[in-house]
């Protein structure tokens, strides 16, 4: 984003030219960020965006703890979806390491990814709903939210910044529990998701709200390096989980849903059926996992595994594994490795260069809402201000994966 880009374009006291600050404190803009926007009436003239204003420096914190420690940091990012961070983590380390993580882990880990992506776009398309007058569908939907995280709870104990998982797999197998709720949301989410579809999808004041608005083509999406449902409404597929398939993705059998416009209406559409797909997708993940053997939920790595906390309890060998596992006393691989992630909102990537010490010399994070953001106020000149506002929410912008 140019951001020299000239806002206070006419400094004559006469002119009908007014300047707006957007945030970082307005409820429309679902998160701690700003816009300065000039206003000829209702209309949007231009606009700058200013982020960092919750700006944490994750990156510069990692380069100083060692992996275990990180992934509290990753839970900080898109804390809607808080284990898909957790989990494109631990696979990069797992890259560097080159584990080789067994199907079933494999399988436990798509059943909460794409629990967490449904979590995810609940929470957007239920706020554009909101944004257009909505209500009822964003009250009725969001319910289904803490039922994901219910299940959450029953796997590691949290739910919003759940800190799931271990390099290496989980720290606890799902118990009997965790999987009835599963089974339990996957019979009773389809119904609501599908009210809310006869809800909103032909509604005639949404689609008017929706539908031709913050229209953005294929190219001008890929120049600006979108990715995600913002990219595949424009009509490209493109999906980490198939180009570059990670945890046995490409075990299942699912659909990139595109749309054609890259539209508000279309971001809403490819959003929802990415959750039926999701929905699929953890069914599948079920039935996979019946065919596994029962109760291995890690790789056989005791280097970097985590012991049992009871064996540290009362074992002193694993009580030392403990303490040199978490304060990165064994030695890794000299080694450079980037790995990539489907995230709620696009690509997620850690980029990871080793230096064979205790911790990352380098450490970076793709965070999709810092490269998907720098287009909003390009894409605001000439919009209404209340069509920016449908716009924003349509682009999912968490404000702890913007600013890092």
């Amino acid at each position: 984003m140019n951001h020299n880009h000239p806002v206070f374009t006419d400094n004559d006291p006469q002119s009908e030219l007014v300047t707006l600050n957007l945030g970082p404190t307005h409820p429309a803009t679902h998160g701690v960020f700003q816009n300065v926007l000039q206003l000829d009436g209702e209309r949007i003239v231009s606009g700058v965006s200013t982020i960092g204003y919750i700006h944490r420096a994750f990156e510069k914190i990692a380069e100083h703890r060692p992996f275990y420690q990180i992934t509290p940091l990753t839970d900080r990012l898109n804390y809607c979806s808080s284990p898909i961070n957790n989990m494109g983590w631990h696979m990069t380390v797992e890259k560097l390491l080159n584990i080789q993580m067994p199907k079933r882990v494999d399988y436990l880990r798509v059943i909460i990814m794409e629990l967490s992506r449904i979590s995810d776009h609940i929470i957007c398309n239920t706020i554009i709903g909101q944004d257009t007058g909505a209500t009822t569908t964003f009250l009725y939907l969001f319910q289904f939210r803490e039922h994901i995280y219910e299940i959450f709870e029953e796997v590691c104990g949290a739910r919003l910044t759940t800190n799931i998982g271990r390099i290496g797999g989980f720290e606890r197998d799902f118990n009997e529990i965790a999987f009835a709720k599963i089974n339990k949301f996957l019979k009773e989410f389809p119904v609501a998701l599908k009210e809310f579809e006869n809800l909103l999808s032909r509604n005639r004041i949404f689609i008017d709200r929706t539908a031709g608005v913050a229209e953005v083509t294929k190219e001008t999406a890929l120049e600006y390096s979108w990715t995600g449902p913002l990219l595949r409404a424009t009509g490209v597929d493109y999906d980490v989980r198939v180009s570059d398939p990670y945890s046995s993705y490409q075990d299942f059998d699912f659909e990139v849903p595109v749309g054609t416009s890259g539209d508000i209406y279309d971001r809403y559409l490819v959003r929802n059926e990415e959750m039926w797909q999701s929905l699929r997708i953890v069914e599948q993940a079920l039935e996979k996992i019946k065919s596994e053997q029962k109760g291995i939920f890690h790789a056989d790595v005791p280097e970097f595994y985590l012991p049992p906390k009871q064996e540290v309890y009362n074992n002193m060998e694993a009580l030392i594994y403990h303490f040199k596992i978490v304060m990165g006393e064994i030695d890794a691989p000299k080694a450079e490795v980037y790995h990539a992630v489907e995230g709620g909102n696009g690509e997620l990537g850690f980029y990871l260069i080793n230096d064979g010490g205790r911790t990352p010399y380098r450490l970076h994070f793709r965070r999709p809402s810092f490269v998907n953001y720098q287009m909003f106020a390009p894409m605001s000149e000439g919009m209404l201000l209340s069509d920016a506002i449908i716009n924003m929410s349509s682009m999912n912008i968490i404000a702890g994966e913007l600013d890092a």
